[in-house]
């Protein structure tokens, strides 16, 4: 097998950034999703699965496909781990549509920009990788099955029974390579037929990884989905291939069927393969997922945060900022974010979405938001919200600018704590120092703007009988947002 070091195989890595994690609820939010939680070392999967991606890309750039409501926070972390903004190509989708109709707008912007033999490595950014050196050396492996004309996926040695993860059975093994030939991809199966294809040894767990080129995946796209294809050539056709940020047409895409990569593609080709290995993998898709990267004490309990456990054992415990104290009990989640507390029986994770599906039917707004808001201008945090008053707490970054805005139904106060703040209410522009205040009667246009070179921290009291965000009337935006 080649190795990472060898860089026989060029390959051009497109991360597929969205998806809510709801399983994952309450850290994970539609509004700030999986790929962004903080793992144990402090770091996202989205910053991972980027860095990573570097690595693997060299000096070519990596392409990331997600929605303009991710996509500030998204390049501000890569911003973080090192590089300009030319470097961060992006392709954003105005809805969701699944995987395979996000993977063939990036086969026609890497086709377009570095031909149709440009090889593809497609990764979701919510995955962990823990051995990134035997990853890479698959990653080549896979690379020079692609370039044979090969629609590669990556498998996972399986370490025990899992009912929660797609199979790949394996065929032949291909020549001159350590890949083989896919038989036959396998849903999800009951815990006997699991046990049977550990032992087998004979069936991987379905990573959800791919490795194909360019031209390869668009062709066998026309030919296996040509409703994908179709739609995907006339939104292509509409886009400026040369933008760095690249948006995808709503009214084109809008009509593109919703359906997976595997469902469009895979399952249908006959030119698969595997390459598979023990990279340290794992989809982080239920919190007893997440518990077991997490160490352990003689009880079996894993804690981040502030908790106290009396006589209780197999227990995960998470709380951001409140004391969590457990008595008594066994094989227990619990995660407090300070708005939302989970319990759930470790045995259960895989059910948390039926929360997340009740509260959407409730239209409650914890299934959207956290109380710590991100948005392209920096973050708000909600202190106080009952039916005459919201107070927040806003940090806005240097350089950045609220949008231009007014209300019908509430009136604003803002304080600066620290820092100074460049204000407009009406047809007033002013600054705010520190310890500064002005009023924003309902009705009046007013925008925010940080002149600086540090955060402008400041308090916000909304008063009035309504709160709502489509009680925002907007005149300018430099995000281009729909919604503040």
């Amino acid at each position: 097998m080649p190795t990472a070091k060898d860089k026989a195989c060029e390959v051009f890595p497109v991360i597929l950034s969205g998806g809510s994690g709801s399983r994952l609820w309450p850290v994970s939010r539609r509004a700030h999703p999986k790929p962004f939680m903080k793992l144990v070392d402090g770091e996202s999967m989205a910053e991972k699965t980027y860095r990573r991606a570097r690595r693997i890309a060299g000096e070519k750039p990596v392409l990331t496909v997600t929605s303009r409501d991710y996509y500030f926070y998204t390049r501000d972390l890569y911003a973080g781990i090192g590089g300009d903004d030319s470097e961060f190509p992006f392709l954003l989708e105005p809805m969701g549509r699944n995987t395979a109709p996000a993977i063939a707008l990036a086969a026609h912007c890497l086709a377009g920009r570095h031909g149709r033999d440009a090889v593809m490595l497609v990764m979701p950014a919510d995955h962990l990788i823990r051995d990134e050196d035997v990853f890479e050396a698959a990653a080549q492996e896979a690379c020079l099955l692609a370039k044979r004309d090969y629609m590669v996926t990556f498998g996972v040695h399986p370490t025990h029974p899992e009912t929660g993860y797609g199979y790949i059975r394996k065929g032949r093994r291909l020549a001159n390579s350590k890949g083989f030939n896919v038989a036959a991809f396998v849903e999800k199966p009951d815990l006997a037929t699991a046990k049977t294809y550990l032992a087998s040894g004979e069936y991987d767990w379905n990573s959800g990884m791919f490795c194909f080129t360019a031209g390869a995946f668009l062709d066998a796209l026309q030919r296996f989905a040509p409703e994908v294809s179709e739609a995907a050539e006339i939104c292509f056709g509409t886009m400026d291939p040369a933008a760095v940020t690249m948006e995808i047409p709503r009214e084109p895409f809008s009509r593109c069927p919703s359906i997976s990569i595997d469902y469009a593609v895979m399952e249908k080709a006959d030119n698969c393969a595997v390459v598979a290995g023990d990279f340290g993998w794992s989809d982080i898709g239920t919190w007893r997922a997440m518990a077991e990267l997490y160490e352990s004490d003689e009880a079996g309990n894993r804690v981040l945060g502030k908790a106290v456990l009396v006589e209780s054992r197999n227990c995960f415990v998470q709380s951001d900022k409140r004391l969590v104290a457990a008595v008594g009990v066994e094989n227990l989640v619990i995660v407090d974010t300070g708005d939302a507390v989970l319990v759930a029986d470790r045995d259960k994770a895989q059910d948390v979405k039926d929360v997340v599906d009740q509260l959407s039917d409730l239209e409650h707004e914890a299934v959207v938001f956290h109380k710590t808001v991100h948005r392209p201008w920096g973050r708000f945090s909600v202190l106080e919200d009952e039916e005459d008053c919201k107070v927040r707490r806003l940090v806005i970054k240097p350089g950045q600018v609220l949008s231009l805005q007014m209300h019908k139904r509430r009136s604003e106060h803002w304080t600066v704590i620290s820092g100074a703040a460049k204000a407009r209410v009406g047809d007033r522009e002013f600054l705010l120092q520190a310890n500064e205040s002005t009023y924003i009667p309902a009705g009046t246009p007013h925008r925010l703007e940080n002149p600086g070179q540090e955060d402008v921290h400041l308090i916000e009291v909304q008063t009035g009988d309504y709160f709502g965000v489509d009680d925002i009337v907007r005149y300018e935006d430099i995000y281009g947002r729909s919604e503040n």
